[in-house]
């Protein structure tokens, strides 16, 4: 039986908002198409603008997706990670999802000042360039682009790139990430970012920058971009020894 919306204390559109949860949890679930917004103002009588604003509360939150051209679906769960130092791939792995990589482009290159300096290349030192996109269960995640030192990483552009790097650096070169700094930001998805992340435009983004490591010396300058509709982190915080007010991020 169809719920009723009324006139009640509560808003027609978070009573819609309620009953539209519920058919994405109960009756639809991942990807799978709501009714159109036609189709809604007729079953429950409610104006076009009461539909609208229903979705975009379940946009906003999460639940609901919007495909330009396609209409609106239930999303996927976010994967939730911890901040730990782990690669991708090992990072995919532990959630029981099948991580792949599309490789874009790998080039020797003199980086940008800031790479170069984050990697101490001196004045005429080089880096691999490796741009990637990353999938979990065949679903773009992330697109990341990678600066590693050439004196370090000989003939990496001959090597598979395809999957974790960080295994391969230990497995190849003889070299394990040991540590690695972190910043984290927002953006929206814009161009072709949008579009080799098959987001849609305006899709927010957590954007990752990591300089990480090993024997004590710079390894890896990345920035990574995760969609955010699909991807969430979980930190533990607690106060910085000797300080009764800053805190600090935990690793898992």
């Amino acid at each position: 039986m169809t719920r009723r919306i009324d006139d009640g204390p509560r808003p027609k559109h978070a009573q819609l908002s309620d009953v539209l949860a519920e058919l994405a949890l109960r009756d639809l679930g991942p990807d799978v198409a709501i009714p159109s917004e036609r189709e809604l103002m007729t079953t429950y009588d409610v104006s076009r603008a009461t539909v609208r604003k229903a979705i975009d509360n379940l946009v906003t939150g999460g639940l609901l997706t919007r495909i330009q051209g396609k209409g609106t679906f239930v999303a996927r769960p976010r994967i939730e990670s911890r901040l730990h130092l782990a690669s991708f791939s090992q990072d995919m792995r532990r959630r029981g999802l099948t991580p792949s990589t599309r490789l874009l482009r790998v080039d020797e290159e003199r980086p940008p000042t800031e790479v170069a300096r984050s990697l101490r290349l001196g004045a005429n030192g080089t880096a691999w360039r490796i741009d990637r996109i990353r999938l979990a269960d065949d679903q773009p995640m992330a697109i990341e682009q990678g600066w590693y030192p050439t004196d370090r990483l000989p003939d990496l552009d001959a090597e598979d790139l395809s999957g974790s790097l960080y295994t391969l650096f230990a497995d190849r070169y003889d070299l394990v990430i040991d540590s690695a700094e972190q910043t984290l930001w927002g953006e929206s998805a814009e161009g072709s970012t949008a579009r080799r992340l098959e987001a849609p435009l305006h899709t927010p983004l957590l954007v990752f920058r990591r300089t990480s490591t090993a024997a004590g010396r710079p390894l890896e300058h990345v920035v990574s971009r995760y969609r955010g509709d699909r991807y969430q982190l979980h930190m533990t915080l607690g106060p910085t020894p000797g300080s009764d007010t800053d805190t600090r991020t935990t690793t898992a």
